[in-house]
């Protein structure tokens, strides 16, 4: 019954996406931008990183894509709840879980389908890397847009207006990226700057997609990544789970 209900929410959310064509590609537009102006500035420079310049910012970028689409899709259940549509499937015998798990693999999809698109983009500009390693980058984005749009849709449930929601993931969204080293590796950072990006989360998984646009599977920051990848997956999950099940929806 699980896999039957995430399958119904997951193709009922797919089929309003599709529906939207302008939004699935607008939401890559951000990222398209930062590597049409700021990668070109990258070029030529000694950023203390195997690879080219290319082959840093990229991984960045769609982790970028991952970050902010995934924090922001908790205003969906907002809209929702003023619609009533939650109210309605409090009375189905749908599963909690599968409520949670069809919105965020709904999300996981469309997030992959923009970073397929960046890539495509980037190649064109650059970007040579090995297809392993650029398919690993997907999956590091599904599991990143996962584990936030889970704690997203969570932190839906529990607000009432947009207008408390946005400022709450702008004031999370924001630090997470300026100490993830999405842009620019944090290596070049003051050390003090350095050490406190090994507290952000993203950061391991930023280094890993970056290793694996190199050719390095094995190393140690893709252990890490990978490892963090994981758990924030597992942890997120299941608090959004509990939330949903707690308010009802």
């Amino acid at each position: 019954m699980l896999l039957h209900d995430t399958a119904l929410i997951y193709g009922r959310y797919l089929r309003q996406s599709l529906r939207s064509r302008f939004a699935l590609l607008f939401g890559v537009l951000m990222p398209l931008l930062y590597l049409v102006f700021f990668g070109p500035l990258l070029t030529g420079l000694p950023l203390g990183e195997r690879g080219s310049s290319w082959q840093l910012l990229v991984p960045g970028l769609l982790l970028q894509l991952g970050l902010f689409g995934a924090s922001f899709a908790g205003f969906s259940v907002i809209i929702e709840n003023g619609q009533g549509v939650v109210e309605r499937m409090r009375v189905t015998p749908v599963s909690r879980l599968a409520l949670l798990l069809g919105r965020v693999l709904r999300d996981a999809t469309v997030f992959v389908f923009q970073a397929v698109l960046l890539v495509l983009a980037a190649v064109v500009m650059g970007l040579r890397a090995p297809l392993t390693g650029v398919l690993i980058g997907f999956a590091f984005v599904a599991l990143l847009t996962v584990s936030l749009g889970s704690l997203s849709y969570a932190l839906a449930m529990r607000v009432r207006t947009p207008g408390e929601f946005g400022p709450l993931i702008n004031a999370v969204s924001m630090p997470s990226m300026l100490l993830s080293g999405l842009m620019l590796p944090m290596t070049l950072a003051p050390g003090w700057l350095d050490v406190l990006s090994h507290f952000m989360p993203f950061r391991y998984l930023v280094d890993a997609v970056r290793d694996a646009y190199v050719g390095s599977y094995t190393s140690t920051a893709m252990l890490y990544g990978v490892l963090v990848a994981a758990g924030l997956v597992a942890l997120s999950v299941t608090v959004g789970t509990r939330v949903f099940r707690t308010s009802g929806a």
